[in-house]
C-alpha cells in the first residue's frame, strides 16, 4: 500500500510528469498525485521536519513512478546514466522508495538555486558537480544533508534524486498495480510496454 504526499504534510507539490514540462514534453501522468511506500513516506516527513527550522520546504518532483511510466521515461531518454532502464529491475521509483525534489524557501516557496534544472540530462547535474556557482552547490550540499540525515542516499548522476537504501526487496509496481496512482492502467487486453 502506498501512502499519498499532499501539502498537508509541508510540502510543495510540482509534479513534473503531470505536466508537459519534463523531459519528454508532454504529461505522462494523469493525476497530479504522489505516492510513496510507508517506509518512504516516513523518512520524506523525516526531512520536512529537518528543513522546517530552516526555513525551508521540500518541492517533490516525482514519488512513487509506475513501471509504464519509466518505460515511457526510457523511451525519451534511454541513456542509463539519467533514466534507470526498465529491463533491469534496478529502478526504486517504481518500488515507492525513490523521491526528486528541491528546496524551497518556506515563505516564498521560491525554489532554491542548484545549478541545472530538474530532469537536466548534463554533466553539471550530477551531485558533486563543482562546474557550478557556488550558492548551487552549497544549496545541494544542504539538500543533501537534509536527506541524508532522514535516511535517504543519493545517486551520483542527479542532484534530485534520493532512494531509501536496502529496499530492492520492494517490488516493483505498474499502473494497473494502484489505481489510485498518477496514471490511469493500460485498457484491458492491451500489453504492458516493454
Amino acid at each position: 500500500m502506498l501512502l499519498p504526499v499532499t501539502e498537508n504534510h509541508g510540502v510543495l507539490l510540482d509534479l513534473r510528469y503531470a505536466t508537459a514540462d519534463n523531459l519528454t514534453g508532454q504529461p505522462i501522468y494523469h493525476r497530479p498525485v504522489a505516492l510513496l511506500h510507508p517506509v518512504a513516506h516516513a523518512a520524506l516527513l523525516a526531512a520536512v521536519a529537518r528543513a522546517r527550522p530552516l526555513g525551508l520546504k521540500l518541492r517533490v518532483f516525482d514519488a512513487f513512478r509506475p513501471l509504464d511510466a519509466q518505460w515511457a521515461l526510457w523511451r525519451a531518454l534511454p541513456d542509463p546514466v539519467f533514466v534507470a532502464d526498465p529491463r533491469d529491475g534496478s529502478g526504486m521509483h517504481p518500488r515507492g522508495v525513490a523521491v526528486d525534489l528541491t528546496l524551497a524557501d518556506a515563505l516564498t516557496g521560491a525554489a532554491l538555486e542548484m545549478g541545472t534544472g530538474f530532469d537536466a540530462g548534463v554533466p553539471q547535474s550530477a551531485q558533486a558537480s563543482l562546474d557550478l556557482p557556488a550558492e548551487a552547490i552549497r544549496h545541494r550540499a544542504l539538500l543533501l544533508g537534509i536527506m541524508a540525515a532522514s535516511g535517504w542516499a543519493h545517486i551520483e548522476s542527479e542532484w534530485w534524486h534520493y532512494e531509501l537504501p536496502g529496499q530492492g526487496h520492494v517490488p516493483q509496481l505498474w499502473a494497473a498495480d494502484v489505481p489510485e496512482g498518477p496514471m490511469d492502467p493500460q485498457p484491458s487486453g492491451q500489453p504492458r510496454p516493454r
